[in-house]
């Protein structure tokens, strides 16, 4: 299909015609019974392996990537692998669902704070377990819901998948590979709804890998793939065929599709007053926290954390919605100065990398000059860190999602339990946006707090928690849950309203709480740690990042014992 012409009046007969398609794609969809929609992910799974090298290079291309950096390694997990794993997952859950069991009917159950039923999402089976050693995933549904009502409810549309619900429009992102193609899929799956994709013009490049993976879903009209600008998107959202708008973004464009631009578009959003009557969906990020819980580290510990850290807010250059933003520490713990000293070198000597993304050069200008103070790290001074800031200059830096390779410092005059409880009220009270948080804490930190560490996870309004992890994790996981905290409203939208990936269709998720091991192989071995893990391939800092996220993607693609010892002999040498 040919995509829709960048800008000007021609796209709008364009536009009209592929709704008009995916309107008799509707019917055609709503015929097809679970087997042939499992035979349809099962055939994009294999093009999707066919084309991983071809997408990879693409979304190399867009962010200035030598196809020897290490780098590399950053699409190939966010890219072909994170897709194949959400296809895998759903082919799974259709299985399922075909043979008249639950999604949930193997999986483990357990319990969290608050009444609440908690569903384990990762690892679910013995290949998981290997490659992800000492990382979970578990998602936290909401009060009330009994393990009874999540296995019956499983499935969402797709336990009547006759009944379709209209046309869905995705507005996909332009940072992450992966967001659109995971978006329209949910859009399908989890709702019945034909798709028009729409992609950031960032990744037009995209666009015939796209067409190649996706032709299953475009042959049989239950997708199309549009590009063009933003005078497109607006026409498309506001088409009278449109039942559903579903975007990854800003806040801002969230306002601006809803209410309009200007002072118009404030004085419609003080008054409650949308341009946008039909209902939209979005994940639009935010200020992401780490909270660094105060113990006795290693100089081993301190420097693999900061790098940790360092990633968190480098990965993709800082162009994430959960990348994390300000790291919350206590002014008590005695390892604070060798923990900043140690966080601003792994800045300071991470790879290079182009600034891709539009504005992040302005962006990174705005963060100086707020904080005139702030250090320029890296090659030509392009990272920023912030710290030795008085409360009173805090709320810039929590209130403003930089989206570019900016990292504050802030420190609560607390320790202990009450620095637990203090960074929650921080997190929850102080920042912008309710996406994702990490904690990090050593075992015997943990264990001591106890039920205190549980109350803290639960206290957290947050869509991810990620425990001695990146939230990121939980974004790799297909059959986690991936979105904001539930309660957001279109004029007061925050981090966004609605949820993806969930590619076990669970109902009545409320969060993620992904963990991981606090030390990586070998040194958690020595400290009694059940972890078997290396460095995890997405740090900046991983050599082997590329070799070791290409051949986890062939792996995704098709799975076999055989392919795993290059996979750890890679991943360990990075």
């Amino acid at each position: 299909m040919h995509p829709v012409p960048t800008t000007g009046s021609d796209s709008q007969p364009a536009v009209d015609a592929a709704l008009t398609d995916l309107s008799q794609g509707e019917k055609n969809w709503g015929q097809l019974t679970l087997a042939d929609r499992r035979a349809l992910l099962e055939r994009m799974h294999a093009l999707t392996s066919t084309h991983a090298q071809e997408w990879v290079t693409a979304a190399s291309s867009i962010k200035g990537l030598d196809s020897s950096s290490s780098l590399v390694g950053e699409e190939w997990l966010s890219g072909p692998y994170s897709f194949l794993g959400a296809l895998g997952a759903l082919t799974h859950t259709l299985t399922a669902l075909e043979a008249g069991t639950s999604p949930l009917a193997d999986v483990k159950f357990g319990t969290a704070p608050g009444g609440r039923t908690t569903v384990s999402v990762l690892p679910l089976n013995i290949f998981e377990r290997l490659l992800l050693n000492g990382f979970t995933g578990e998602v936290w549904l909401k009060p009330g819901i009994d393990r009874a009502t999540a296995q019956r409810t499983a499935g969402l549309a797709q336990l009547d998948p006759a009944h379709t619900a209209g046309i869905g429009v995705v507005l996909g992102a332009g940072n992450i590979t992966s967001i659109a193609p995971l978006d329209a899929l949910y859009e399908l799956l989890a709702f019945n709804r034909v798709v028009a994709l729409k992609l950031n013009p960032i990744m037009d490049p995209l666009l015939p890998v796209f067409e190649k993976v996706l032709a299953p879903l475009v042959d049989i009209g239950a997708l199309r793939l549009l590009t063009g600008g933003a005078d497109v998107g607006t026409y498309l959202v506001r088409h009278d065929r449109v039942d559903h708008v579903h975007m990854t973004g800003s806040s801002l464009t969230h306002d601006a599709i809803v209410f309009g631009t200007g002072d118009d578009g404030a004085a419609r959003k003080a008054a409650k007053d949308p341009i946008l009557t039909k209902d939209i969906s979005s994940e639009l990020g935010g200020v992401s926290p780490t909270i660094v819980l105060p113990g006795e580290w290693s100089r081993a510990d301190i420097l693999f954390q900061a790098e940790h850290v360092a990633t968190q807010r480098l990965h993709n250059s800082g162009y994430n919605c959960v990348a994390s933003q300000v790291v919350v520490l206590s002014s008590e713990w005695k390892q604070r100065d060798e923990f900043v000293a140690a966080l601003r070198a792994a800045l300071d000597r991470a790879p290079a990398r182009a600034p891709y993304y539009p504005g992040s050069d302005r962006r990174v200008s705005d963060a100086t000059a707020t904080y005139p103070a702030a250090e320029r790290l890296g090659d030509g001074g392009g990272r920023v860190l912030i710290t030795d800031l008085n409360p009173g200059e805090y709320a810039p830096l929590l209130q403003t999602e930089y989206f570019a390779p900016v990292m504050g410092v802030i420190e609560l005059p607390y320790s202990g339990a009450a620095f637990a409880a203090k960074a929650v009220q921080a997190a929850n009270e102080e920042f912008t946006g309710t996406l994702g948080v990490n904690i990090i804490g050593a075992p015997a930190t943990i264990k001591a707090l106890g039920e205190k560490f549980d109350t803290m996870l639960a206290e957290l309004r947050y869509g991810t928690i990620a425990v001695n992890a990146w939230t990121a994790l939980g974004f790799l996981t297909a059959s986690a849950t991936w979105g904001a905290y539930p309660g957001h409203t279109v004029d007061d939208v925050q981090s966004g309203i609605g949820i993806v990936h969930n590619a076990l269709l669970i109902d009545g998720a409320e969060r993620t709480v992904v963990r991981g091991p606090f030390r990586p192989l070998s040194r958690s071995l020595i400290n009694g740690e059940l972890s078997i893990s290396p460095k995890p391939p997405w740090f900046v800092t991983n050599k082997t990042a590329a070799s070791t996220g290409k051949l986890l993607t062939a792996f995704a693609g098709a799975p076999s014992w055989s392919k795993l010892p290059a996979i750890f002999a890679s991943a360990l040498r990075g």
